[in-house]
């Protein structure tokens, strides 16, 4: 079996560095966030790191990011188009986005030929969801008439900000540990005794637990994944061209949804004890830098990744 691949949808990036949360210095050294996810990904096994950008973006992103991590990875580079669709169609007048975060995964088609991960560019994971997810794909290929596939899952408390609300996909689990639904509340705050969500704005608020499980975009797949997504794009576009031609999305987490509801796949729930970090608010910088420079000093990570 092929080793795993590490695919990074960094396609929302924009071409001005300077000013893009994701892709400020997060430390002394000019590391960013991403830095640190495939630093962590590649002592986890990972040889392969496969970036999803956009065309405008690939010089300045190769110097800027791509490049100190070729050192000691195999860095390869594919670009979501909005015109990357099945036979037959074509984007429609006046849309310019593409297709969302399955459309993203779609476009490392031609380059994956195994099991491998998905991971978003702008958020810290720590190093125990990649060793997860990992060891979860080399020992679980597909079998027994399903396609088998992980999440990494992580303790709502550790993924709450002190600055305002984040939008979070609340996991359910069967019995034995697979995925049995995620529900995604878009409004949830830390709360003074507990995680609270609303839904209407604040009229209402409901309780969650510290401990519910959450997904933070962390995904093991195997190339069946792929196949999977592309034969079901037909019938999205069909949709959305109807429905929402300048801005529908086809999700990630809707094609693990369908392949659930089919019985073709199952999803395995894994589980990360540490923190998550993201720049969600401009406010949460100098707590993020805080909790990386306290890791390098604990020796987690050296002061210079790439070196």
């Amino acid at each position: 079996m092929n080793k795993p691949v590490l695919v990074v949808m960094a396609a929302g990036m924009g071409s001005r560095f300077g000013g893009l949360k994701q892709l400020e210095p997060i430390d002394d050294n000019g590391h960013v966030i991403l830095d640190y996810s495939v630093y962590d990904a590649h002592r986890a096994g990972f040889d392969t790191v496969v970036f999803v950008i956009k065309p405008e973006i690939e010089k300045d992103f190769r110097e800027k990011v791509g490049e100190r991590m070729s050192k000691v990875m195999d860095v390869k580079y594919v670009f979501q188009l909005s015109d990357d669709l099945p036979e037959g169609y074509a984007v429609p007048e006046g849309r310019v986005k593409p297709w969302g975060t399955a459309q993203a995964v779609l476009a490392a088609r031609h380059v994956v030929d195994g099991p491998f991960a998905v991971i978003n560019a702008d958020d810290y994971y720590g190093p125990e969801g990649f060793e997860e997810i990992y060891n979860y794909l080399i020992h679980h290929p597909d079998g027994n008439g399903l396609y088998e596939y992980a999440m990494v899952g992580y303790l709502l408390k550790n993924t709450l900000t002190e600055n305002g609300s984040v939008a979070r996909g609340v996991c359910t689990e069967t019995a034995s540990g697979y995925l049995h639904s995620v529900v995604e509340r878009t409004k949830i705050f830390k709360g003074e005794k507990c995680p609270v969500y609303t839904e209407d704005d604040g009229t209402t608020w409901h309780e969650l637990s510290d401990d519910d499980v959450v997904s933070m975009n962390l995904w093991g797949f195997q190339k069946s994944y792929l196949e999977e997504a592309w034969a079901g794009f037909p019938a999205f576009l069909d949709k959305a061209i109807a429905e929402n031609p300048l801005k529908g999305e086809y999700y990630l987490p809707s094609v693990v949804s369908s392949l659930l509801s089919q019985h073709k796949a199952r999803v395995k729930v894994l589980r990360s004890n540490d923190r998550w970090y993201g720049v969600t608010y401009k406010e949460d910088k100098p707590g993020v830098m805080d909790a990386l420079r306290e890791l390098r000093e604990k020796g987690l990570y050296p002061e210079k990744l790439w070196e």
